[in-house]
């Protein structure tokens, strides 16, 4: 099992401000308690032992959640981001304090996940970078974008962040066709935002820069030809990015549609 791990936490919280109440989107309470408590405790149950977790808006309250992660038998650590770096430029901050394989979870996600058969699995393929994904069918908060579509193998071939297109990432891998493309034969699946990384493949990123995993690091490694895999789980996952996905969430939670593990 994976030791270090970075926790996402440093949105600006404005999408879920109605519900929020002024508390970042992480510390938003699922049956009593922040669904970054709760994250922590899964990583910890894990076998994670050296937690970082990045802050921007409201990062006195995270620290007050958690303190120095001696609750849960881990080390927790911060780091503040005074101008937002994004979901990759935020690793690459740390990436000095990392092994040389480490997680980096969405820390407003709650998912269902076995870590160890995800870091096995990673580790078995000789992947460079894993990523948690499920489908449509799957328990979730009804997430528009993030897709991913896979080969055969379950290696990944493309991305669709928000309103782009799934197509291959770079215009200079396939000379343009006057031709429709085809329909691909492979599924699409959803982004559950949790990765394993093996931190060669990000240390020739810059540090100090805004990075995105889904628009900037993962097509770029891809034209490169490094191996990045998806890993389909099998339970839920709910993201609470917005309100309707908080209420959603909260609603299939209720009605024992998702039994939180």
């Amino acid at each position: 099992m994976l030791a270090d791990a970075v926790v996402l936490a440093a949105g600006k919280s404005t999408r879920i401000a109605r519900v929020g109440g002024g508390l970042p989107k992480p510390l938003l309470p699922v049956q009593g308690e922040p669904i970054l408590v709760r994250n922590i405790r899964w990583l910890a149950g894990a076998g994670v032992r050296h937690i970082w977790v990045n802050l921007h808006y409201r990062g006195d309250l995270i620290r007050a959640a958690l303190g120095d992660g001696s609750t849960w038998g881990v080390e927790v650590r911060y780091s503040e981001e005074p101008t937002i770096l994004g979901t990759a430029g935020g690793v690459r901050k740390v990436l000095s304090s990392l092994g040389d394989t480490f997680l980096v979870v969405y820390g407003d996600n709650l998912l269902e996940l076995d870590l160890a058969a995800f870091s096995a699995a990673h580790r078995a393929r000789g992947a460079d970078v894993s990523i948690a994904l499920f489908d449509d069918t799957a328990p979730n908060t009804g997430i528009a974008g993030g897709r991913v579509m896979l080969d055969a193998n379950d290696r990944v071939t493309a991305f669709r962040e928000g309103a782009e297109p799934l197509t291959p990432p770079s215009p200079f891998l396939t000379p343009p066709s006057p031709f429709p493309t085809p329909p691909s034969p492979f599924p699409s699946f959803i982004n559950a935002g949790v990765y394993a990384v093996e931190r060669p493949v990000f240390e020739e990123f810059p540090e100090g820069e805004f990075l995105d995993w889904g628009r900037d690091v993962f097509p770029l490694l891809i034209e490169r030809g490094c191996r990045i895999f998806g890993y389909r789980i099998e339970g839920y996952c709910l993201a609470m990015d917005t309100p309707a996905c908080y209420e959603r969430g909260m609603a299939l939670i209720s009605s024992g549609q998702v039994r939180l593990t």
